[in-house]
């Protein structure tokens, strides 16, 4: 167990359930997980924190997978399109979704300090947001909420 993020887990068995559910999507959903797109999400969940583009396009480069940045756009566009990566608008940056099975919004909460990400999850039934935007009259279809702040081990 290592602590990654804000919280403790098993980071092995975590990259390899998450692989696997997202190559088991692809396989139903008659997506192709590529071995750029599988690569760049295994980096993703290898180092567990947010990455630029030009960073993993950097690994992509050093294991011969791409050189060129539209290679490792189009493998981020596929992950974030269908779930299983989700862009950090504050930093620029990509981080691999913790739970690529589930139906959810995710909340980032980001250290200010140390620029660690924790993915957390909120229902866009329910909750201030949704009742808000119900009683205008809208109808939320996704959301992206950041919240900055210390994390744990900075604290």
């Amino acid at each position: 167990m290592t602590t990654i993020g804000f919280e403790t887990h098993d980071h092995s068995a975590c990259m390899q359930g998450n692989i696997e559910k997202v190559a088991e999507h692809c396989a139903n959903a008659g997506l192709q997980l590529t071995p750029v797109r599988r690569r760049v999400l295994e980096i993703l969940l290898q180092e567990h924190r947010a990455m630029g583009a030009y960073d993993l396009l950097d690994k992509l480069r050093a294991e011969g997978l791409g050189s060129q940045p539209p290679v490792v756009y189009r493998a981020l566009d596929f992950l974030v399109t269908n779930g299983f990566a989700h862009k950090i608008e504050r930093l620029n940056a990509f981080v691999a979704c913790t739970d690529p099975s589930a139906d959810h919004a995710p909340t980032f909460l980001i250290c200010r300090a140390c620029e660690s990400v924790a993915e957390t999850h909120t229902h866009l039934q329910s909750g201030v947001l949704a009742r808000t935007a119900s009683d205008a009259g809208f109808k939320i279809e996704r959301t992206v909420i950041e919240a900055e702040g210390i994390c744990p081990k900075c604290q």
